[in-house]
């Protein structure tokens, strides 16, 4: 079975198969007691169109479910960024995209750099592998990010859903690929260079002589003593989720918004 929902698989099913399976009646008319009448206040929507809400509003409920479960909200990752995560991590699972299914990582770049907004959760245990401080690129703010791009040389954070490749050893030390799943937003990441890596001007020791963390070239840089696990945690085909509340990318996301 899935990795998640396996004792409200019943429920859910049951609200699935009863969508599917009752007109849908048009909100705040009433039914007419005589059903010649009452036949004319029924809308019928085109089954694919119920399906396609009803998968909607079950992908909802997962995350929900998923999110009150692991108590994310004590951690300061907001129920609607992990919504968001959740619904794009569907997306890339159904299409094949994703291998290491048991691994969901989200940046949160709302949040201050001097916050901990990288978070690394196991789906498969429901537990929270690492929280820790990430770097957005030097171009996109300073304290905060506000600035976005896929281009070559902006020294820009690209945001949007990424898929961790392999890993190497480069100027950084151990390295992680990673792949930009969205045309137009983040699908020159690997022309860029982006990839997860460790670095000196990331973490409490930094931010300690620091007014907040240092900045990359676009990529999203960890503390180097967190780089072993964050790195083996999340590569070889885990989705990663880079997200700011800009309307730019919100309006666009094509996994978001499909």
């Amino acid at each position: 079975m899935n990795l998640y929902l396996k004792s409200r698989s019943f429920t859910l099913s049951a609200i699935f198969c009863c969508c599917l399976s009752t007109p849908l009646l048009i909100s705040g008319v009433p039914v007419d007691k005589n059903p010649a009448k009452a036949e004319k206040h029924i809308l019928y929507i085109p089954a694919d169109l119920v399906v396609t809400r009803t998968k909607t509003s079950v992908v909802a409920e997962e995350a929900r479910l998923m999110y009150e479960d692991l108590k994310l909200n004590r951690t300061g990752l907001s129920r609607k960024v992990f919504e968001y995560a959740w619904k794009g991590y569907k997306h890339l699972l159904s299409k094949g995209q994703v291998r290491n299914r048991e691994v969901l990582s989200i940046c949160d770049f709302s949040l201050s750099s001097r916050r901990k907004r990288l978070f690394v959760i196991d789906l498969q245990s429901k537990k929270l592998l690492v929280n820790t401080y990430v770097a957005h690129g030097r171009n996109s703010g300073g304290e905060y990010a506000s600035r976005f791009s896929n281009s070559p040389e902006s020294h820009q954070s690209s945001l949007g859903f990424y898929v961790t490749r392999n890993t190497y050893f480069g100027e950084h030390g151990l390295a992680l690929k990673i792949d930009g799943m969205e045309r137009g937003i983040n699908d020159k990441a690997n022309e860029r260079n982006i990839v997860v890596h460790g670095s000196n001007y990331v973490g409490e020791k930094f931010i300690r002589n620091n007014p907040f963390n240092g900045r990359s070239f676009g990529c999203p840089a960890i503390p180097s003593n967190y780089t072993p696990k964050v790195i083996n945690s999340i590569k070889d085909g885990s989705c990663l989720f880079i997200y700011h509340p800009t309307k730019y990318y919100l309006s666009r996301s094509r996994i978001l918004n499909g």
